[in-house]
């Protein structure tokens, strides 16, 4: 068994004696004693501080960075999240404003067909347009409405503007309309202005006036108006305006070109007309027939201006077979 050789060891290599470590404590001592009383490292402090900065800023700056490129991803993160927001918000307000403007035309349409309505007492029935066929040899539109509804073929069909064609089809639920400007349409019309009798022709995409005489008092800006020959169409009702006139191949007559009073290429809803309506407004005579008031110095009036429909002229008698079919 070993003996015990006391509690003093001996110091380790390196490591600094009691005495020595005694002389450093005196000393720090001695030093913060002499700077609070004297503050001379107090210069000596403010010098190093001026000397480290640089190195303390060097040290920092990689957290700096960090610290910028984080907030600076959060913030475009942000931004963008802010700007995708933004843009659904404004697709849908132009989808709610788009919608907005369509509800006000078609209230605008309504509008003007119920003042139409209104204004000449007529007996008509309101349908919307289902589907419409523009083609150049096709100008038919369906209609949303049906022999279940009481469509018959036949009827004529008009707008605010003036009349737009007829039924030529029917179906339970679903009915087809053959506009004016179709190849095979033509309706006998008369000028609202003087009750010159003529007949206007699809031509596709537009109306067209043929075989006008060179000696008839036809005009561009005269208004065409239904005649009523051949039953079809009740008198009266817009067709279309003349807005050009030019002699035709053979130099012998005219040929009118039109702009359709009704908007064939537009509008959700037309109107129906049933059997016997007809507008009150009263069609002008033809002069120097029996019918003309000027003739008798009479005024005019319903009954006389329908007078001036019974005489027919030859070339007339019957009228085309596309506007009866």
């Amino acid at each position: 068994m070993s003996s015990y050789a006391g509690s003093s060891q001996a110091a380790r290599p390196g490591e600094p004696g009691p005495l020595r470590l005694l002389a450093y404590l005196a000393l720090a001592v001695a030093l913060l004693v002499l700077d609070h009383r004297g503050g001379w490292l107090t210069w000596i402090r403010g010098h190093a501080t001026v000397l480290v900065q640089p190195l303390r800023s060097v040290a920092g700056l990689p957290g700096m960075i960090g610290g910028s490129m984080r907030e600076g991803l959060a913030s475009r993160a942000s931004l963008a999240e802010e700007n995708r927001r933004l843009r659904n918000e404004l697709l849908l307000a132009n989808a709610r404003l788009t919608r907005l403007r369509n509800a006000a035309v078609d209230n605008a349409q309504l509008r003007e067909l119920l003042g139409v309505v209104e204004r000449r007492g007529l007996d008509v029935q309101l349908v919307p347009v289902l589907d419409i066929d523009l083609a150049p040899s096709r100008q038919r539109l369906v209609l949303r409405a049906g022999g279940n509804q009481g469509v018959q073929r036949g009827q004529a069909v008009i707008d605010a503007g003036g009349l737009l064609g007829q039924v030529i089809e029917t179906t339970p639920t679903q009915s087809t309309v053959l506009l004016l400007t179709d190849p095979d349409h033509a309706v006998p019309v008369m000028v609202a202005r003087n009750g010159v009798r003529l007949i206007v022709y699809g031509r596709g995409d537009r109306l067209e006036l043929r075989d006008i005489p060179l000696n008839q008092d036809v005009q561009v800006g005269d208004q065409l108006v239904t005649s009523g020959l051949g039953g079809r169409f009740p008198p009266g009702f817009p067709v279309a305006t003349i807005s050009a006139l030019h002699p035709d191949d053979s130099q012998a007559f005219l040929v009118g070109e039109l702009k359709p009073a009704a908007q064939l290429d537009r509008g959700r809803d037309v109107l129906l007309l049933r059997p016997g309506a007809a507008p009150d407004l009263p069609l002008p005579p033809v002069p120097g027939e029996p019918g003309d008031p000027a003739a008798q110095g009479e005024p005019a009036g319903p009954e006389t201006v329908r007078s001036s429909e019974s005489r027919i002229p030859n070339n007339e008698s019957q009228p085309p077979q596309e506007a009866t079919r």
